[in-house]
């Protein structure tokens, strides 16, 4: 099988070309899908019903981390379950903002700094299911069950309930460290699920969606991966109707909704995150900054710089966003 370079040379020993033969001019040209009947009523009853749960946080201990206060917490999710996630302020001085940073689909062990700044609070919520803080709580652990649970009824398929529990980590935020505007930051996992969660609550004004899952389900389903998408693509083949309940958890319909400014960065060479489904999520933007890297999921020449790159923009557009 010959790749397009520079993934041959890059990716000589993978199984199948991560570019899913799409140049970018393809990949820019992807559509969301469309929202099926309904899709906002249901998504507003979704938040309607959150806002009724006190998320009730609790704090578990306290430490200091590179310059900041880090606390272990817990508090509710949609269902009352209790979640466990940090959260992080400064030493000195009160926040100027609140980030609400997701997370892959292999759950966190440790809060990343990068993204967030020194004199801005932030929320690492761990979701329902996933290691290390919950792991096997509200959803079981690993990530071929996870990804199916409750996928036959859309009030308790685990994505919907990850995205809805997003609310109940700002309400946590929010709870501990006072009013404030709030960023959302995810990736991958944590990219798709706060692209469904974010329209619908009018505390955040902007998110970045690093290679977000969770997008255009007629390509991801069309295409083998080596991420969760394989585990929901095989499923549906076995149960067809599962394909109407998955209309109400793609990514790219719900970014549609977004009014607020979203910064994506989508790759051109996925494995795991089939790129057409990332690009679609930016297609449904209104008020977009797409930053195109070269692949993700994977280390290449020069993914460091890359990477580092990429947070600098994210930082920047928190800022212009923090200042409009």
């Amino acid at each position: 099988m010959t790749f397009p370079e520079p993934y041959a040379t890059w990716f000589p020993d993978a199984a199948f070309d991560g570019s899913y033969g799409r140049t970018e001019a393809d990949l820019r040209a992807v559509r969301p899908v469309p929202a099926p009947p309904g899709f906002a009523d249901r998504w507003r009853r979704w938040r309607r019903e959150a806002a009724t749960v006190d998320a009730g946080p609790v704090v578990l201990s306290t430490s200091e981390d590179q310059g900041r206060r880090v606390s272990v917490i817990e508090h509710s999710g949609v269902d009352g379950v209790r979640l466990r996630a940090w959260v992080v302020e400064p030493l000195h001085g009160t926040p100027r903002a609140g980030v609400v940073h997701g997370h892959g689909y292999g759950g966190r062990d440790a809060v990343d700094l990068a993204r967030v700044p020194d004199d801005v609070a932030a929320i690492y919520p761990v979701a329902r299911g996933l290691g290390v803080l919950n792991a096997g709580v509200g959803a079981p652990e690993p990530t071929p069950e996870h990804v199916l649970a409750g996928i036959d009824d859309p009030d308790h398929y685990v994505l919907g309930l990850c995205a809805r529990d997003l609310w109940l980590a700002a309400d946590a935020l929010v709870a501990l460290v006072g009013s404030l505007p709030l960023y959302y930051v995810g990736e991958s996992f944590g990219g798709g699920i706060g692209a469904l969660a974010l329209p619908w609550d009018d505390r955040f004004v902007g998110a970045t969606l690093i290679v977000p899952s969770f997008g255009q389900y007629d390509e991801r389903l069309a295409v083998p991966c080596l991420g969760s998408g394989e585990t929901v693509r095989r499923h549906v083949q076995q149960h067809p109707e599962a394909r109407e309940v998955l209309r109400w958890f793609d990514s790219s319909t719900s970014m549609g909704f977004a009014a607020v400014p979203v910064r994506v960065e989508a790759a051109l060479w996925d494995q795991y995150v089939p790129p057409q489904g990332q690009f679609a999520v930016a297609a449904g933007a209104h008020e977009l900054e797409l930053a195109v890297l070269p692949a993700g999921h994977a280390e290449y020449p020069g993914w460091e710089d890359v990477t580092a790159e990429a947070i600098s923009g994210g930082r920047a557009h928190l800022e212009r966003v923090l200042t409009v």
